[in-house]
């Protein structure tokens, strides 16, 4: 009965990992042909999001912790990116600069 439970994990990580990366497919695409700059900025936040899911899956397939550090810079990133993008998109520029 325990070889079902590792057999059975395994199958389900693989296919986890194949629909995580075929909508990573599809979001490049969303990003490279989006027709508004908002729909672009969306489609890298969740590819962001979507790569912390694929890190996710993959220290479950390994057995392994050690990938949670990289779950937790890809999120800090991807927040500061968010952040610029948004303000990039409102303003035209990411750092404001004061000519007095």
């Amino acid at each position: 009965m325990k070889d079902f439970g590792v057999n059975l994990l395994d199958i389900v990580t693989l296919i986890s990992l194949i629909a995580i990366s075929i909508s990573i497919l599809m979001l490049l695409y969303r990003v490279v042909k989006g027709p508004t700059n908002p729909d672009r900025a969306v489609a890298l936040d969740t590819i962001g999001v979507n790569l912390m899911a694929l890190a996710g899956v993959l220290a479950i397939h390994l057995v392994t912790t050690k990938l949670n550090d990289i779950i937790l810079l890809i999120g800090i990133l991807l927040f500061i990116g968010t952040i610029a993008l948004a303000k990039f998109l409102e303003k035209g520029v990411i750092i404001d600069r004061d000519h007095h």
